[in-house]
């Protein structure tokens, strides 16, 4: 259901520079600051969203993209943004009505392309680099979702979904009138929030005139009976040889993709002619990218055919000789991406490691790695040409994420943007802390605690314990956009999260564990965890909730099945019942690894009857708020359905919070305000946290 320690950061006063941009939106005030004050929903639903940074050729100025959430158009409208690589001449680059993402530099740095709906569904726009009017380029009726400049400019790679013979199948049986009617005949006809019954995405070529006009018609480059580049599992999945005489594209041969993660990666001509596979395992292989003197592929690569978080190895394909080594054979940790150096001599990655993403270096051939920046979550990485820099995104628990930038040894690193700074400095933001313990199976496990604001160690507050998806996930050093410890805090809880067995980032024999075991270690260290926490002198055990989503959603149905130590809980987007769940997800490969097979073999089903919390409604008797969404297709809506009838059927206290028009996250603003109003209020109803007290509590022991 997914997808996602080290030296600090050394800390440098920003330059002079950066301290004048954003004036707009970050303007410093000149009068004493206010009193810091706990974050609202409001504060939170007003912050800007930093991402996507994009260096120019030179080197000498980076895209980026702001986004801020709209109440009153009820979405998150996106601006393409401007600034120096020294922070110098901050501005706003783009403002067409609708919301605009995916900067882009043309190949010589004289044009910035972007993604924008203008009055319809996404186009390719460009403007002259320096500034100006932007214009349209593309008309493609069904919208764009990504695209790539050609190596030499004179083209547009863009990826956009064409009708299949499912869906003209539809057209022609009701004379081309249009219908919301769908018929498919295979698996994996839905994919997150979208249907794919009858449609498949493709990458079309789009030739440009000088003038920057389109030359001629989009001509699909990938016209197979597939989704090409990859809807699953993939990442960065087009890449372009330096000469641009090659392009290499990432997708699922295998007739039923819903039950594989066999993706590959194929290399052809940039007409699409001569494709040919360069990988051919069974697994997950992904992410290609061209050194720079074009002799060598690199990507991920997985071994584990129909496990989607296996460990990702860099692997190095010699284009002359075929052959392909491991870069990083025993390294239990994941790189998620990859970016060559300018000079080739190694590959600069961003690793997830003990609820932080570090930045590496990964020298080629040696595999020698070399820590550069770490503390907080580090992604988006953007190097400089001739080892000018890089920059990123950095953030933390108790800060949204901005730009940096640093030299490529990761000296030097500094923040770039100051774009929510203003209003960071009216909250009262608490660090987040890291704890451990001795998990299940004597393994060391650990998480992270937040304080509330105005904390007084005098007192005793109630607990909030939040628990990851995935299940192969993690809880992150991170500002998360939808389980923000700063917002349950602010309501006066002390906030704690375990990487249990199963997380990410503590080396692949700890995350293989959760399988086949849902309900087994996960569970232990949870208990285990919560000892440490409800033993600590500030932490009132008596008034203690939990809340999660996706996994997280099944492991609070779990515990009201298992545990009374809780007063009150919140599961999101939950499994309820593992063999309903089966049936109505989109992604098979995920349950089918999880619990061994599918339910045609008798060990599978066992497992799935084993660790099914539908099994133990007859202990549920803890208050419950349950929040699910109709367009959830990796976790069906009926999930929550069937808890909500569980709940009716014991008389035990619980609430529904229904979304018809989300997916598995919560994204849209007035919705998203809806949800941190419904979930804090009920948490507040059973946990009254403005009731601190100093009252040494008793102990409530587990069942």
């Amino acid at each position: 259901m997914r997808r996602r320690g080290g030296a600090a950061l050394q800390a440098v006063a920003p330059l002079a520079a950066v301290f004048f941009v954003f004036a707009p939106i970050t303007a410093r005030a000149q009068s004493p600051a206010p009193a810091r004050h706990p974050v609202t929903v409001e504060d939170f639903l007003s912050l800007h969203v930093v991402s996507d940074p994009q260096l120019s050729p030179d080197g000498k100025s980076v895209a980026f993209t702001i986004t801020t959430p709209s109440l009153e158009q009820n979405k998150n409208v996106g601006r393409i943004w401007l600034v120096g690589a020294d922070g110098a001449n901050a501005r706003e680059a783009t403002n067409i009505q609708g919301s605009e993402h995916a900067p882009r530099w043309s190949p010589d740095g004289r044009v910035l392309a972007f993604l924008a709906k203008g009055d319809s569904n996404d186009q390719v726009w460009r403007m002259p680099a320096p500034g100006g009017t932007p214009t349209r380029v593309t008309a493609v009726p069904t919208g764009i979702s990504d695209f790539y400049w050609s190596p030499d400019g004179r083209a547009l790679y863009v990826v956009t979904d064409l009708k299949w013979p499912a869906h003209q199948e539809i057209d022609a049986r009701n004379d081309g009138q249009p219908t919301d009617a769908r018929i498919w005949t295979d698996l994996f006809y839905r994919h997150w929030t979208d249907w794919r019954a009858g449609l498949r995405q493709h990458v079309l070529r789009v030739p440009l005139a000088e003038s920057g006009d389109t030359a001629g018609p989009p001509v699909d480059v990938t016209p197979l009976d597939r989704d090409v580049p990859t809807l699953a599992l993939g990442g960065a999945d087009v890449a372009f040889s330096p000469s641009g005489d090659e392009m290499a594209v990432v997708y699922n041969p295998d007739s039923v993709v819903a039950t594989s993660t066999n993706n590959d990666i194929f290399v052809m001509a940039p007409d699409g002619s001569g494709r040919h596979a360069i990988t051919t395992s069974h697994a997950n292989d992904h992410s290609p990218t061209f050194s720079p003197d074009g002799r060598t592929i690199a990507y991920l690569a997985m071994r584990t055919p129909g496990f989607e978080a296996d460990r990702q190895e860099i692997v190095l394909y010699d284009r002359a000789s075929g052959r392909r080594r491991s870069l990083t054979p025993s390294w239990m940790l994941s790189p998620s991406t990859l970016t060559w150096t300018p000079d080739g001599h190694a590959l600069m990655v961003e690793v997830e490691e003990r609820g932080t993403n570090v930045l590496y270096r990964i020298d080629v051939p040696s595999g020698r790695r070399t820590r550069l920046v770490a503390g907080g979550v580090n992604t988006s990485l953007q190097l400089a040409p001739a080892g000018g820099g890089m920059v990123f995104l950095r953030q933390s628990g108790n800060r949204p994420a901005e730009l940096w930038h640093a030299a490529l040894d990761g000296s030097g690193a500094a923040p770039l943007t100051h774009v929510n700074d203003s209003a960071l400095a009216a909250l009262d933001l608490p660090p987040v802390e890291p704890f451990g313990f001795v998990g299940a199976h004597g393994d060391s496990v650990f998480g992270w605690t937040m304080k509330p604001p105005g904390f007084d160690r005098s007192k005793r507050y109630p607990l909030i314990y939040l628990i990851h998806g995935g299940p192969q996930g993690a809880w992150l050093d991170e500002w998360h956009a939808r389980w923000n410890y700063a917002m349950f805090a602010a309501r006066g809880y002390v906030i704690a999260a375990v990487n249990f067995h199963g997380s990410t980032g503590y080396g692949q024999r700890f995350t293989n564990s959760i399988s086949r075991h849902w309900g087994g270690a996960p569970y232990t260290d949870l208990m285990k965890g919560l000892d440490v926490v409800a033993a600590l002198p500030y932490v009132d055990r008596n008034r203690m909730g939990a809340a999660g989503a996706s996994y997280g959603g099944y492991m609070i149905y779990w515990l009201a099945g298992h545990t009374d130590r809780f007063k009150a809980l919140v599961a999101h987007d939950g499994v309820f019942n593992t063999r309903s769940m089966f049936g109505s997800t989109e992604e098979l490969w995920f349950p089918t690894h999880e619990f061994g097979g599918t339910p045609l073999s008798p060990s599978a089903r066992a497992l799935l009857e084993r660790w099914s919390p539908s099994n133990f409604i007859d202990r549920w008797s803890t208050p419950m708020l349950i929040v699910h969404s109709q367009q959830d297709f990796r976790v069906d809506v009926s999930e929550g359905y069937q808890a909500f009838t569980a709940l009716e059927l014991r008389h035990v206290p619980g609430k529904f919070l229904y979304f018809p028009d989300e997916g598995h996250w919560v994204v849209k603003p007035r919705n998203r305000r809806l949800w941190w109003g419904t979930v804090l209020d009920w948490l507040d109803t059973y946990l009254a946290p403005a009731s601190a007290t100093s009252a040494a509590p008793s102990v409530a022991r587990p069942r």
